[in-house]
């Protein structure tokens, strides 16, 4: 995609599989040479018109894109950080103790299987684990949050299920970022690579923006913009040099 007229546009990117490559465990993934300089300088050709909108809690993404720390949603739109370098806020309630016990409880039968608190949501990995686990992890986190927790729900992604509030949504979240001062009156492009991106997506087509997906386990290649986050980094990095000339 070729940028015409770029103070029309802001950027809102995911992090793992759309701009960083899918690792085993979430520990284990790197971050490219020249990303964050990419990242940067978009931020500052689009006058601070860049943000992160990521499964991961916002003080994760900053670890991983260090030193810059960009106007972020984190939890899927659970955390959200307004001014780039400033307070983290919280958008939903932390989890039911007794639910997050539960869980615990549930992975450690299925050997493999990684858990990954996040105060408001908890990520269930099995990457690792044997085939089958997928599908009978599904069935018992549904059953736990049936009985439990009616304002919970549970979402796929790659490799990965997670119980989130039901309320939140990356999409929700696009949407208040994009009403920031930075973001107002701009066209939102959203790049990602999983399911918890389509609401971010359709957010981004409903305030004239586009919507491109990097192809990998939940977009097929015939269906994505991007081939993998390798392409979208050299995206990136293209569109800064040309925006810094």
């Amino acid at each position: 995609m070729h940028l015409e007229r770029p103070s029309e546009w802001a950027l809102f990117l995911d992090l793992d599989g759309t701009v960083i490559d899918i690792a085993p465990t979430p520990d284990g993934v790197q971050v490219a040479s020249g990303l964050v300089e990419s990242l940067s300088l978009l931020t500052r050709e689009l006058d601070g018109a860049v943000a992160v909108v990521t499964g991961r809690r916002i003080a994760e993404a900053d670890r991983l894109l260090a030193p810059l720390k960009p106007i972020a949603a984190g939890v899927h739109g659970a955390e959200l950080r307004a001014t780039a370098g400033g307070d983290i806020a919280s958008c939903a309630e932390p989890l039911p103790v007794s639910l997050m016990a539960a869980v615990t409880d549930l992975c450690r039968d299925w050997p493999g299987v990684l858990l990954e608190p996040k105060r408001s949501s908890m990520a269930v990995h099995y990457r690792a684990a044997a085939p089958a686990a997928g599908p009978a992890l599904e069935q018992a986190l549904q059953r736990l949050l049936e009985s439990t927790a009616d304002h919970l729900i549970l979402c796929h992604g790659r490799k990965v299920l997670e119980v989130v509030p039901k309320d939140i949504s990356k999409g929700a979240a696009l949407q208040s970022i994009a009403a920031l001062a930075a973001f107002r009156s701009r066209r939102p492009i959203m790049i990602g690579d999983d399911i918890s991106d389509e609401t971010a997506f359709d957010a981004a087509v409903r305030l004239d923006g586009v919507a491109l997906r990097v192809a990998g386990e939940h977009f097929a290649k015939e269906r994505a913009q991007f081939e993998n986050p390798a392409q979208v980094r050299r995206w990136l990095a293209e569109l800064a040099q040309r925006l810094g000339a």
